[in-house]
């Protein structure tokens, strides 16, 4: 096996990885070889290129085919009945969730996967609590309205990366799945590509191992097929599925109301968005190349571009302005039928910081500055094969708390993200007349997610007295 695996390697001028056969001990040898064989090296070269060309056809600033979004951009309040639709869905277990939970909380200081991280919540609930939660308690209003004698069941799919799999899957066990079926919680692992140098060679971490990365968020389409995930949601008669990040301190999982929006544009494929706050914020946006939806980066953008300014319906907006947020819906249909086909060699090149061995100090070293290529795909690379793409706009305050920088951080903190969460909270109470007694703005508030999915279910402490802080 060795032999013929050494000259597939050669072949496709990789043969460096064997340079140390003689030195490694048998287990050793074997742990090479069963990390070789995972790797398609017949592709590599063809991903590389392939992004590679990405770089050189890339829109500068300014280029005149990435234009505004152009299709309608609906809301709650353009589509009244999308929450009804969206729990009809719901209630006829067509409905399925995919988390995207490869991170870890690095950033945060946390040492473990990004979804345990504890954000300072009066509950403490980590970030897979919350959303566990929250579907959970969807699933509670769903059958409470329910018509018929289905048990409705959301399937909560997690998708984690190599380095975090097993210690995640042990979490949802050891926590009973927060109280979700432990038949519907499915655990499937993103893509790894080697890392390469600026020559297309692949990295060395040690004598008997490549270095390897994560293939992106947008590994989720070849993971889903080869993990059977595809499948098992065809078998279990789902259509419509949502795709959210474990960042966001806020989502609302199989949210009715963008489900039922995208359903009724009878959509292949969704985002959920946000309005840009300032020009100039450092996200991605909604937007057309060539006449097909895409996310273009902030930086894709010139200055008169991202200030611009068109008139909608009587009222004026940036053009540019729906912001990704990583919220994504899809059919299942353009899933299995457009983006398996023709996902192929979508690939983009990240520069790294990336540890190697050293032959001279015979040791792992890692280096000060970006010495290698890391290829990733991103989950928004499929937009522009969708025929029909749905954008539903949300308010910030109730979406999107991002939960990315350090503690302390004036964005995208836990600071801030316990910010929103408190605030959202207090505006619940306030909708119902509740009335917030004491310190009020420096305190922070929490209603749990099995209290209330999105405000509802309050009616009870309408007029009543509320002593902040408060835990309900």
């Amino acid at each position: 096996m060795a032999k013929d695996l050494r000259k597939v390697y050669v072949d496709h001028g990789q043969g460096h990885v064997f340079d140390h056969w003689g030195e490694l001990s048998p287990s050793q040898q074997l742990a090479l070889l069963e990390q070789l064989e995972s790797i398609d090296v017949t592709k590599l070269t063809d991903y590389l290129n392939a992004a590679k060309r990405e770089i050189a056809s890339s829109n500068h600033k300014g280029d005149n085919n990435i234009q505004p979004f152009s299709g309608t951009i609906g809301s709650a309040s353009t589509c009244p009945d999308a929450q009804a639709i969206g729990m009809k869905a719901i209630q006829k277990n067509s409905v399925a969730t995919v988390l995207l939970a490869g991170g870890q909380g690095t950033r945060l200081g946390f040492d473990g996967p990004k979804g345990m991280y504890d954000i300072g919540l009066p509950s403490k609930k980590t970030l897979f609590c919350l959303i566990a939660e929250r579907l959970l308690k969807l699933i509670q209003l769903a059958s409470s309205s329910n018509e018929t004698d289905i048990s409705i069941r959301i399937p909560l799919y997690v998708m984690t990366s190599p380095m975090n799999h097993d210690i995640t899957k042990e979490y949802f066990v050891s926590n009973d799945f927060f109280g979700l079926p432990a038949d519907d919680v499915i655990f499937f692992s993103q893509g790894v590509l080697p890392c390469l140098d600026s020559e297309g060679k692949i990295l060395m971490e040690s004598t008997f191992q490549c270095a390897m990365a994560p293939d992106g968020n947008g590994g989720i389409y070849p993971a889903m097929e080869k993990c059977g995930i595809l499948t098992d949601m065809s078998n279990r008669g789902i259509k419509h599925i949502h795709v959210f990040a474990i960042d966001n301190a806020m989502v609302k999982p199989a949210d009715p109301f963008f489900m039922g929006y995208c359903i009724s544009q009878s959509a292949d494929c969704g985002n959920k968005v946000l309005w840009k706050n300032d020009p100039h914020e450092k996200v991605g946006v909604i937007a057309e190349k060539d006449k097909k939806p895409c996310v273009v980066e902030y930086s894709e953008l010139s200055e008169e571009m991202a200030e611009k300014i068109v008139d909608v319906d009587g009222s004026t907006r940036l053009a540019f302005g729906a912001a990704n947020i990583a919220n994504h819906y899809y059919h299942l249909d353009f899933l299995r039928q457009t983006v398996l086909p023709n996902f192929g060699n979508i690939f983009h090149i990240a520069h790294k910081k990336i540890a190697v061995w050293d032959n001279h100090l015979k040791q792992t070293v890692t280096p000060s500055s970006n010495n290698g290529i890391k290829l990733e795909s991103f989950i928004f690379d499929v937009f522009p094969l969708s025929a029909r793409m749905a954008i539903y706009e949300v308010e910030r305050d109730h979406e999107f708390a991002p939960v990315k920088n350090a503690p302390g951080e004036l964005t995208d903190s836990p600071d801030t993200a316990r910010a929103y969460i408190s605030n959202m909270s207090k505006d619940w109470l306030r909708s119902v007349c509740a009335k917030l007694i004491g310190e009020e703005d420096n305190t922070i508030c929490e209603i749990v997610p099995l209290t209330s999915y999105a405000g509802e279910g309050l009616e009870g402490y309408r007029d009543k007295e509320i002593m902040t802080p408060f835990l309900l």
